[in-house]
């Protein structure tokens, strides 16, 4: 569990009660259910097995690959701040010029533990450390909810329990960004991916998975969030919240300081809490380690980058590089007493757009032109900005916006790019002026499939570039000894470049002004068949007939025939 959902929780049950919880709460257990219905289709819809999903995500990657690895850092950056911030600030276990080394230490503490689980469990074997770190969460849920006395002390509040404490942004403030950010979350979440794949490979249901996971995900958030309810009922006041420096009042770590007033520090009700804490932050930082490792290992081995060339591949695809960088963002986070909302910004506006334009690349077809990088980077850094304005200002209308506006832009995107406009708008002129060439016109007027009674020799010898004989084009050669193997017969592999070299001259005849890189015309060989009848010796003439055989709107299927002497 991230820190974003630990303590998130705690402070949407404050600010906006029971309501603000389920707001939370739903649209996270929805967004991972979602995910883990959908790429189960994807994984199926594809060739390959049990490894469809791991094919498809390596096609699928190659353009987010930045955005990725940001979400993922990122989002062990917020967990490792949050436990820190709200746990261990909170605790004060040494104080005074000690405090800063002491909090250096214990982030430390933190990621090595992430690294050693990461690095003892692999994505293979991590159900089972999970397994038995859900079983000790569970007593320690058990071990609270008995010690809680009384377990009912006041009737659940739908709304704020202190509705003046609370001057920040509203309600609708929340819900819309919070639903968007979370139902589209887990599609930039590499933890997420590789766990799919995973599944996918052991044949397990994807989808049963996600549910099952998407519910214990909610039970954990609700259990969090009704204790930070029973404290502020226990305790008749938010005597927790601290005003920042935007204003606001925060009460994030409202549990813990209860515990530390109202237990010894040493108590059992405080240790099953921060044991609590520390497992759920556990369980997503050893997941995390495997995630990066699988995936700056994949794109390292894969990169003809010259730059990342020159740094040793031990470094560069090692996860502890980029945990020394969350550490030092941790650090630097709670030096500057920023919260945790400054950091779940970027999930509700920045990354929105990103994630958005990742589920339609899974599903839509017309998505799949290159990603515009220089517009998608400056369409996320103006909605972060605007969303940050609103949400310093309380302005609903500007919260909204920044995060509803890298969808319509994503939406755009897909529904009006270039080979939408070429199909819908341009078809009808690039198909009128290429009916305009008289090659064209000459050989598909009435071109039609050949078969086996159409296959007819050549007629005549021909120019050093080709001719045409009615709707074929013909063109021979000689066999030679580097097309030959070591009994004289032609290699089977030279026919296609025969064909291949024929092709080309076709092309030339028929397009002499063909230019590959400005064309707005996708050339494509989706296929080659051949049936060898007989093989072609040395010193043979072979001569290749190419013709259209098949043709529409947007494709053309080729024919050939080969002769030797």
């Amino acid at each position: 569990m991230w820190g974003l959902g630990l303590f998130f929780s705690v402070q949407m049950t404050f600010m906006f009660g029971l309501q603000g919880l389920l707001l939370f709460a739903i649209p996270n257990a929805l967004g991972l259910m979602l995910f883990g219905f959908l790429t189960q289709k994807v994984a199926l819809s594809h060739a390959g097995g049990q490894e469809s999903l791991a094919l498809f995500f390596d096609k699928f990657a190659k353009p987010f690959r930045l955005a990725l690895y940001l979400y993922q850092v990122l989002a062990l950056t917020l967990t490792v701040f949050a436990l820190v911030r709200y746990l261990f600030v909170p605790l004060q276990l040494t104080a005074g010029p000690l405090f800063a080394l002491y909090l250096c230490l214990i982030v430390f503490v933190i990621l090595a533990a992430g690294c050693l689980f990461g690095e003892e469990f692999g994505i293979a074997k991590i159900k089972h450390s999970h397994t038995l770190m859900g079983l000790v969460l569970l007593g320690c849920i058990g071990f609270i909810l008995l010690g809680l006395q009384p377990l009912l002390p006041a009737a659940f509040s739908w709304s704020a329990p202190f509705p003046k404490e609370w001057t920040g942004p509203s309600f609708w403030g929340y819900a819309v960004p919070l639903t968007v950010g979370l139902l589209v979350g887990p599609w930039l979440d590499l933890q997420h991916w590789q766990r799919a794949i995973q599944i996918h490979r052991e044949k397990t249901s994807i989808r049963l998975s996600y549910f099952f996971g998407g519910g214990i995900f909610f039970l954990l958030l609700l259990f969090h969030g009704c204790l930070a309810w029973w404290v502020m009922g226990k305790e008749g006041s938010p005597l927790s919240a601290i005003e920042a420096s935007d204003g606001f009042k925060y009460a994030h770590d409202l549990v813990t300081r209860y515990f530390i007033r109202n237990y010894t520090s040493t108590g059992w009700m405080p240790m099953a809490y921060f044991t609590f804490l520390s497992i759920c932050v556990l369980s997503t930082l050893d997941s995390g380690y495997i995630a990066l490792k699988w995936f700056l290992g994949s794109n390292v081995d894969k990169s003809q980058n010259m730059l990342i060339g020159l740094i040793p591949k031990p470094i560069i695809a090692s996860p502890i590089p980029s945990f020394m960088l969350v550490g030092a963002v941790t650090l630097g986070g709670i030096w500057a007493k920023l919260e945790l909302e400054y950091f779940m910004v970027a999930y509700a506006s920045f990354f929105v757009g990103y994630a958005a334009l990742a589920i339609a690349r899974c599903f839509v077809p017309n998505s799949q032109q290159p990603l515009p990088q220089i517009r998608m980077l400056s369409m996320a850094s103006m909605s972060i900005v605007i969303f940050a304005f609103g949400y310093l200002n309380s302005q609903t209308s500007l919260l909204l916006l920044g995060s509803l506006l890298p969808l319509v832009y994503v939406c755009w995107l897909v529904f009006n790019t270039d080979l939408l406009r070429v199909v819908h708008e341009k078809a009808g002129e690039v198909m009128e002026a290429a009916a305009e060439i008289p090659a064209i016109r000459a050989m598909t007027r009435a071109a039609t499939a050949v078969t086996g009674s159409d296959v007819r020799a050549p007629e005549h010898d021909h120019a050093l570039a080709g001719h045409f004989e009615g709707k074929w084009f013909v063109y021979s050669m000689i066999a030679t000894y580097a097309d030959t193997n070591s009994v004289g017969n032609v290699y089977f592999g030279m026919y296609p470049m025969f064909v291949g070299k024929t092709r080309e001259l076709f092309f030339n005849a028929t397009m002499p002004d063909f230019d590959l890189k400005t064309t707005q015309f996708y050339i494509l060989t989706r296929s080659f068949e051949h049936k060898f009848v007989r093989e072609a010796r040395e010193f043979d003439r072979i001569t290749v007939k190419i013709r259209i055989g098949e043709y529409n709107r947007k494709f053309c299927t080729l024919e050939h025939q080969i002769f030797n002497s």
